[in-house]
């Protein structure tokens, strides 16, 4: 029997835009300009020509183009552009897109095939765009017998656990979410919650593939966090503290990776592990156990779960690049802004006002925020490569691999440490 497709009627398609554009300026009237009145009321507010600029006239930089500069710095200072922009949420999110679109073309290559390439016209570019779009849109199905409320709250746990890993990692000088003194010891509670959230998400759905992820995720994630870190006890023992940031301006001379190779290649193993990638994936392990704890995940539960894990693949990469290879430390190559902008100001047409104050961002802040995203991406490219390199190991090869041999060369490192730190070589300083 034969379909017939309907007709395309022009009509029809100008009456579904119209009413796109009505909800999408309902919308906007109704919840988006409210919603920027709130944040407005709570940002300190510039002064423009001897006053305070009061939420209320704030919109007016629409007329005025000279307001708006100082209201985005005001804004900028705030905690909220900390958490959702930069070096936040949106920052991470942003580079987590960009790996999986990178991974995906990488393995293609690799593997001598095309990879992504119908959405867009640049080899596949929108297809991230287009794959969110699916996992919006599908439906989510809760297994019959899945204990629901844990089923629903496990993949906006592992999302917020991720955000919050996110939030201790400092990108450049004075830019970090959450820079706290024991910054070291709050990235190993952060990571103590995933084998929890990933059992308690296996456990609930009730299905025998999820649960079999499940334990192979706890066991894999225990025997690997004691190699983890110890690994990272070296970096302590030399910079004689446990905030980043102050790790990171430690390395201000030589990276920590040049006196610690040993941590270093204990760290990225177990990274790996952690991460779940190959060749240590065997809780997901699709050609035996389906998709293991992830199997009974669909729609946008399952990309809640995808955008965690790709948030957390760029926080480890981020702190591999904050203990060992010197953070945002890098020459200097972006150039000065000029002295007289600097002091004076800029004049942006006859008709707006004196604007003092540029730039928005720092030269330092600039250079630093470049070295820190070219290392990141670089180690982010080391972790991608083994899944189109190496084949999974056995569960007993991997239980093997993290309690005995990475254990005993973390206590190598640890030892090689101590030995630069008492012989005089290294310390808090630096070079002795």
């Amino acid at each position: 029997m034969s379909v017939i497709a309907p007709k395309f009627k022009l009509s029809e398609f100008i009456k579904s835009l119209l009413d796109n554009a009505f909800w999408a300026v309902l919308i906007l009237s109704l919840i988006g300009i409210p919603a920027v009145f709130i944040v407005l009321f709570f940002i300190e507010m510039p002064v423009i020509n001897g006053e305070i600029l009061t939420p209320f006239l704030a919109l007016t930089w629409i007329a005025d183009p000279s307001r708006t500069l100082p209201i985005v710095k005001a804004f900028m200072a705030t905690d909220i552009f900390r958490v959702m922009v930069f070096p936040g949420f949106g920052f991470a999110a942003l580079l987590a897109a960009g790996t999986i679109f990178i991974e995906r073309k990488m393995l293609a290559k690799l593997q001598l095939r095309v990879g992504p390439f119908y959405c867009g016209k640049f080899e596949g570019i929108l297809q991230l765009m287009g794959d969110g779009l699916k996992l919006i849109s599908k439906e989510i199905i809760i297994p019959a017998k899945a204990d629901k409320p844990i089923f629903w709250a496990a993949p906006v746990l592992f999302v917020a656990a991720a955000a919050a890993f996110v939030a201790l990692i400092p990108v450049a000088p004075g830019w970090v979410v959450a820079d706290v003194d024991l910054g070291l010891l709050g990235v190993f509670a952060v990571i103590g919650f995933f084998p929890i959230i990933t059992i308690l998400s296996a456990w609930s759905a009730n299905s025998k593939f999820p649960f079999i992820g499940g334990i192979r995720a706890l066991f894999q994630m225990v025997s690997f966090e004691i190699p983890l870190i110890l690994s990272l006890l070296g970096v302590v023992m030399l910079t004689g503290s446990l905030n980043l940031s102050e790790i990171a301006a430690s390395q201000s001379s030589f990276p920590w990776i040049v006196f610690l190779p040993i941590g270093a290649i204990v760290f990225f193993i177990t990274m790996l592990a952690e991460l779940e990638r190959i060749p240590f994936d065997l809780p997901e392990a699709e050609s035996e156990i389906v998709a293991g704890w992830l199997t009974e995940l669909s729609g946008m539960m399952y990309g809640l779960v995808q955008l965690g894990t790709y948030l957390k693949l760029y926080a480890f990469a981020a702190l591999f690049v904050v203990l060992f290879l010197g953070g945002w430390n890098g020459p200097m190559v972006v150039p000065p802004f000029p002295a007289e902008i600097l002091t004076e100001g800029i004049v942006m047409g006859p008709i707006t006002a004196h604007i003092p104050g540029l730039p928005l961002f720092t030269q330092e802040m600039l250079n630093g925020t470049l070295w820190f995203v070219l290392k990141t991406v670089a180690v982010i490219f080391f972790i991608l490569l083994p899944r189109g390199v190496f084949p999974r190991i056995r569960v007993d090869m991997l239980l093997n691999l993290g309690w005995t041999k990475l254990i005993g060369l973390a206590f190598v490192n640890i030892f090689i440490a101590l030995g630069l730190l008492y012989a005089g070589v290294l310390g808090p300083g630096g070079l002795q």
